[in-house]
């Protein structure tokens, strides 16, 4: 069962949100409601053609006004690597991408901070956590290493990563098939500077 958005803010998991259709005042508030100390923006290309707001510089002045520190780790984090290494037939192979030392480094830091007790939430620009590499990629590592995960989804309602993984997969999968490992689309590995314009969701 979900939990609802109106739940005490939760200090033993790490959350997860995408802004999707939310303004970034509206982001910010719903930070604010589950007591987020750190937004980590894991777009590997922080910046939107369609929502200039959540361009890196506009995003971190805003949040510094509001008390919440912004932490950009989308080098390591992000679902479109710059490691061409970690594509298969122009999608992200996600299995590929947990073996590379950048990603390890920045899981790493992840477990730190959960350790230390800091309220995080991982940021990326699609709100469906279920297309998005938050929960097929970041959100199984954590789970597969004992952190709780609690996504955030479009409806602000909180999810389970099994949870988003059910919602991923569908009722049709098959009791002994794997959750999907790739992105939906195909990529070519990013490319940095706001010339690239808006992440493609990285699902």
């Amino acid at each position: 069962m979900s939990v609802s958005q109106t739940s005490k803010p939760d200090t033993t998991t790490i959350y997860t949100v995408g802004y999707g259709a939310r303004t970034a005042d509206e982001l910010i508030a719903l930070l604010h409601t589950y007591g987020i100390e750190y937004l980590i923006d894991v777009r590997s290309a922080p910046y939107s053609r369609y929502k200039p707001e959540f361009n890196r510089d506009a995003l971190e002045a805003a949040l510094k006004a509001q008390h919440i520190h912004y932490v950009f780790m989308g080098d390591a984090l992000g679902g479109r690597p710059a490691d061409p290494d970690c594509y298969v037939d122009g999608k992200v192979d996600y299995a590929r991408v947990e073996t590379k030392p950048f990603y390890q480094a920045g899981v790493t830091r992840l477990e730190n901070a959960f350790a230390q007790g800091v309220r995080v939430a991982l940021m990326c620009s699609e709100g469906k956590p279920e297309q998005c590499h938050r929960s097929k990629l970041i959100g199984a590592t954590l789970t597969a290493r004992g952190l709780p995960v609690t996504h955030i989804d479009e409806n602000n309602a909180m999810l389970t990563q099994a949870e988003v993984v059910a919602r991923l997969d569908g009722p049709q999968l098959a009791l002994f098939d794997e959750p999907t490992r790739t992105s939906r689309k195909r990529y070519a590995p990013k490319e940095d500077g706001p010339a690239g314009g808006e992440e493609a969701p990285n699902g």
